[in-house]
């Protein structure tokens, strides 16, 4: 019996080896530029026309090499090579061509190919064409990466260097406020105060997370402006003149400015410093801001601020007991204080015995 002529069969590309889609409209050339792939190490994969190479890169956009010819029909090698090149920037393109096609050929460079191989091609030279693409796209990859990861890199320092600078500023402000209250020993620890009154009533009231944060912030430095006041006119003992307590009323807006540059991370700090001492029927300063036109934040830090002020000893009176400036408070809201806050407070410092709370 006589055996049957078997076409020899390719050996098999090894696992995890680099592919390269070979797109020539001659299955002849195709299968010999696939041995001669194959003993290289790689994986090639066949196309007999442009609109189906494009199709498979479409479908895989991880293939690294094309080698195409530069004649077939339908779309041409240098149509194939502005497709590649345009959908998959990262695919490096080899074309092949005659030894009167250089012209052709450098069109093809033009157009974004990494190199080109001569008819009729020769194995070694198959074998440095694809090398050196590969290399070379394996360069541009790993320098993109580099370029990343630097640029990664680099703006995680500057946003760790911008947190730290800002961490910065928050603590010499926040010991700006202990030597501003260090000139008067009537505010001494009122700023630390106020923020334990606030953050519990913003609490009783649901708040929580990076509002709360803000809130306890808000409190401590809400009379930072006040670093730029008159020592004379804070501890003058009666009552002040017009012009003195408009320049009391500036400290609201010069805190906010003082604390400007946080204002991209901490915004509700900043409303509470301007908008503490602004009233619910529009009468308070510096914006004559009526009901819920307040923040809610700048709500409660006024009744912390008023709560405060009334139970320590000032220059211009007398402290008040916690249940009389309670009473006080609760007299005034719905006009001055915002009662919801006002309720939360309540609920917060039920046991009036224990206030003012002592700081340190």
């Amino acid at each position: 019996m006589t055996t049957p002529f078997r076409q020899p069969v390719p050996p098999e590309a090894p696992p995890g080896s680099a592919r390269c889609l070979v797109v020539d409209d001659d299955p002849l050339v195709r299968r010999s530029l696939c041995r001669v792939l194959l003993a290289q190490g790689m994986e090639p994969i066949e196309a007999e026309s442009g609109e189906a190479a494009l199709a498979m890169l479409m479908a895989d956009r991880s293939i690294p090499l094309v080698i195409t010819d530069l004649y077939m029909p339908g779309m041409d090698g240098l149509t194939l090579v502005r497709e590649v090149k345009s959908r998959c920037p990262d695919t490096s393109v080899l074309v092949v061509t005659g030894v009167a096609d250089v012209d052709t050929a450098v069109k093809s460079f033009q157009l974004g190919a990494a190199d080109y191989l001569s008819k009729p091609v020769l194995v070694e030279e198959v074998r440095a064409r694809v090398h050196g693409a590969l290399e070379k796209r394996r360069l541009v990859l790993e320098n993109r990466w580099l370029q990343k990861s630097y640029q990664e890199r680099l703006e995680t320092q500057l946003r760790e260097l911008a947190q730290r600078n800002k961490e910065m500023f928050l603590g010499q402000i926040q010991m700006a406020v202990r030597m501003l209250e260090a000139r008067d020993i009537y505010t001494r620890g009122h700023s630390q105060r106020v923020s334990i009154y606030a953050t519990k009533t913003a609490v009783q009231l649901g708040i929580t997370g990076d509002l709360l944060e803000q809130i306890r912030l808000g409190g401590e430095l809400h009379d930072i402006g006040k670093i730029g006041t008159r020592d004379e006119i804070l501890n003058k003992p009666g009552a002040l003149t017009e012009a003195e307590f408009k320049e009391v009323q500036r400290h609201v807006t010069e805190g906010e400015e003082i604390l400007a540059p946080l204002r991209r991370d901490h915004p509700i700090m900043l409303q509470i410093v301007r908008s503490h001492h602004e009233h619910l029927d529009g009468s308070g300063f510096p914006d004559g801001l009526e009901g819920d036109a307040i923040p809610l934040p700048a709500r409660i830090v006024s009744v912390a601020d008023a709560f405060d002020a009334m139970t320590t000893n000032r220059a211009y009176r007398q402290t008040r007991t916690p249940a009389e400036a309670l009473k006080e408070i609760e007299r005034h809201a719905g006009t001055q204080f915002d009662p919801e806050a006002v309720g939360a407070f309540q609920r917060g410092f039920r046991d009036l015995h224990r206030l003012p709370i002592q700081t340190a």
